[in-house]
C-alpha cells in the first residue's frame, strides 16, 4: 500500500502494525459519513436503481412469497459470493448437498452454510429492522460462513488478532490496502454497525443505495476478521435491504460477473473517500439484478406452463402441485417431496414417476435407494451466465 494513494485525511490516520509487520502501517478508517454525498456523476444510475427497487416492491405486494425471489436464486447468490473469495462449488452440487451431505466436500458445505444463513437471518432482519446490526451479528455471520472452512486458522466468529491486508501477491509489501490493526478493529466495526443502525443523520441525507455502498466499503476497510470478510460484507447487503422493508436482492451474481468495477469502487471509497464510483456500481448491480430477476421469473413461469402441457394432471394431485415446488427445489428427494407436499411416500413416489415419464425430472444417482431427482431445465435457467438470454 502506498501512502500517496490515500486521501490526506487518511494519511493522518495511519498506525504502525505490531511485529513482525512493524515496517508497515494500517489505516484507521474515518467514521462513515452521515451527510449527503456528492454522487452527481452517477445520479442517473442511482435514480434508475431506485425505480427498480420500487418495481420489485410493487411485485412483492402481489406475490405470495414475501421475498419474491425463489430459494434457488438465493443459492446462486451463495455460490457466486463464495466463488469471489476462492471457495468453488456449483449450484447443482449445493442443492444436492442440501438433500444429502454424506459425501459433500467442505467447499460445498461452506456454500450451503452461506445460503442457510440467509434463510435464517432475512426474516429476523425484516422483523427487527436496523436494530439487528450489531457486532454480535457480524460475528454470527462469520461463524456460520467459515465453520466448514478447513483452511481457516482462527476461531470462526472471533474478531481478528492478527494483521491482515487486501490485495497484492501474498505478501503485505505488495498489498493494495492495509486495514485497521487488530486492536482497533472492534471500535471501527462498532462504527460500521452504528452507521447501519442509522443512529445519525444518514437515514435522512442518504438513500438506501448510498448507505449500502458506504457501509460495505467501511466494513471491508475495517476487515475485522482474519479471513472471510468479503463473504460477511456481501451477506450484510441483502440484510440491509430487508431491515428497511425492501425486498432483498442478491447482488453476488452481478458482482462475480463484473468484478473489476467492484474492486475499483471499493478502492476509490477506501483510499480516496470518493464514494460515487461504488454508489454507481451498486446502482448498476441493483438494476441488472432486477432485470435478471424479472427475466428469470418470466422464463420459469413459461417453463411450468410448458410442463402442464406434457401430460394430463389430475386436479390437486401431488404431481401437479410438485411443478411449482420444483422451481424452488429443482434437486429433490422422495422424502423432501413428501414432506413439502404433505403426502405419503407412496404418493410422492407416484408423483415422481409421472414427472420422470414426462421428462420433467431425471434421476441422477442410479441407486435404488436415496435417489436424487433433478429438474434440469430449472437449473439451466437459474444457473446461466449473468445477463445471458435463458433457454428452455
Amino acid at each position: 500500500m502506498h501512502r500517496s494513494h490515500l486521501a490526506g485525511a487518511l494519511r493522518e490516520r495511519l498506525v504502525r502494525y505490531p511485529a513482525p509487520f512493524d515496517n508497515h502501517y494500517g489505516v484507521i478508517p474515518l467514521p462513515p459519513p452521515e451527510d449527503a454525498l456528492p454522487i452527481q456523476a452517477v445520479q442517473f444510475a442511482h435514480d434508475r436503481a431506485l425505480s427498480m427497487l420500487g418495481r420489485v416492491q410493487t411485485l412483492a405486494e402481489s406475490a405470495p412469497d414475501p421475498y419474491v425471489i425463489s430459494r434457488t436464486l438465493s443459492r446462486r447468490e451463495a455460490v457466486d459470493s463464495s466463488a469471489i473469495e476462492g471457495t468453488h462449488s456449483t449450484l447443482n452440487e449445493l442443492l444436492t448437498v442440501e438433500e444429502d451431505d454424506d459425501d459433500a466436500r467442505d467447499a460445498a458445505r461452506q456454500v450451503r452454510d452461506y445460503a442457510l444463513t440467509l434463510d435464517r437471518l432475512l426474516p429476523r432482519a425484516t422483523n427487527d429492522g436496523v436494530d439487528i446490526f450489531t457486532i454480535d451479528l457480524a460475528k454470527e455471520l462469520h461463524r456460520e460462513a467459515m465453520r466448514h472452512d478447513p483452511d481457516y486458522k482462527g476461531v470462526p466468529g472471533e474478531l481478528k488478532d492478527v494483521v491482515n491486508w487486501i490485495g497484492g501477491t501474498g505478501h503485505i509489501s505488495t498489498s493494495t490496502y492495509n486495514p485497521a490493526p487488530p486492536d482497533r478493529a472492534p471500535a471501527c466495526l462498532e462504527q460500521t454497525m452504528a452507521y447501519m443502525r442509522c443512529e445519525g443523520m444518514q437515514a435522512v441525507s442518504q438513500s438506501l443505495i448510498t448507505r449500502m455502498a458506504v457501509a460495505h466499503a467501511h466494513f471491508e476497510a475495517v476487515h475485522p476478521f482474519a479471513d472471510g470478510n468479503g463473504r460477511v460484507g456481501r451477506l450484510l447487503l441483502p440484510l440491509m435491504m430487508a431491515a428497511e422493508g425492501q425486498v432483498p436482492l442478491y447482488l453476488a451474481p452481478f458482482i462475480a460477473a463484473n468484478r473489476t468495477g467492484y474492486y475499483e469502487g471499493l478502492k476509490a471509497a477506501q483510499q480516496r473517500l470518493d464514494w460515487a464510483p461504488l454508489v454507481g456500481y451498486l446502482s448498476d448491480a441493483i438494476t441488472g439484478t432486477v432485470e435478471e430477476l424479472f427475466t428469470t421469473r418470466d422464463t420459469l413461469q413459461q417453463l411450468t406452463a410448458d410442463w402442464r402441457e406434457r401430460r394430463r394432471f389430475r386436479a390437486r394431485s401431488a404431481s401437479l402441485r410438485a411443478l411449482d415446488l420444483l422451481i424452488d427445489y429443482p434437486v429433490i428427494t422422495l422424502k423432501r417431496l413428501a414432506q413439502k407436499l404433505g403426502v405419503s411416500k407412496p404418493q410422492a413416489l407416484a408423483a415422481i414417476n409421472q414427472l420422470v415419464e414426462a421428462n420433467i425430472l431425471v434421476e441422477r444417482t442410479g441407486y435404488r435407494r436415496n435417489r436424487v431427482f433433478v429438474a434440469e431445465a430449472v437449473l439451466g435457467v437459474v444457473n446461466r451466465p449473468f445477463g445471458d438470454v435463458p433457454r428452455i
